[in-house]
Parts: C-alpha cells; structure tokens; sequence
C-alpha cells in the first residue's frame, strides 16, 4: 500500500490517521437528512401515547394500598366484634370457662391485629 490511499469504498476518503474524512457534498447532504428523518421519527415515536388500558386500575389500587383501606377496615371489623363481645360477656350471669377462653381470645387478637397493621406500611426507600 505504501503511500497510497486505500479506499475500500468510493463513499469515504483521507487520512485515517488524523482523524480526517474526505467526502462528496451530495453523500454528506444525503447522510444529513437522513439523520434528521431518524431524529423526526424518534420524536414522532416519543410523542406518542402509549395509554395502558389499566391504568384507572392501578391508580386504584395504588390508592387502596397508600391509604391502607384493607387494613383499616379489618381494624374496624375487630373493633366492632370487641365491643359487643365485651358487652355480651359482661351481660352474663355466670361465664363458663369456655365463654371466658372465647374473650380472651378475641382480645389477644387485637393484639396481633395491631402488630401486623403496623408493620404492613411499605418500607421507605
């Protein structure tokens, strides 16, 4: 090769060696608005809405799990079935052994409802 350029395409010419690109003002014209065509058709593809069908649903579900409905309702559950078993046991003349072991069961259980709704929030990253 020696001195000589070598140019394995008619496209592109010069030296390699200093970072140097010879070219015809046509191809270059042509690679500029083929370039700018890309960019108008990334845009194009930017813009576009891409819209989830489900996404009233997630939003939903995002709410119900950020304002810990679940929870809260099952909270009100108990505290609903504590208040009149409380007053039921209380309405009765003489408890058993087995209405008492059925009252401190369902007050032992305020104790793990408590716990797991206090733990359930998400941890804060």
């Amino acid at each position: 090769m020696g001195d000589e350029q070598y140019h394995p395409s008619s496209r592109f010419g010069g030296d390699m060696s200093r970072n140097e690109v010879e070219m015809d003002l046509s191809k270059f014209m042509e690679m500029l608005q083929e370039n700018s065509a890309l960019k108008d058709k990334i845009r194009t593809l930017e813009d576009e809405k891409n819209d989830n069908p489900y996404q009233k649903f997630i939003f939903v579900a995002q709410a119900i799990d950020s304002w810990r409905i679940i929870p809260r309702c099952f909270l009100g559950v108990y505290m609903y079935l504590l208040y009149y078993t409380t007053f039921w046991f209380m309405d009765l003349p003489e408890p058993s052994f087995e209405q008492s072991g059925l009252i401190s069961i369902v007050v032992g259980a305020g104790a793990a409802w408590f716990g797991l709704y206090t733990n359930s929030s998400k941890p804060k990253v």
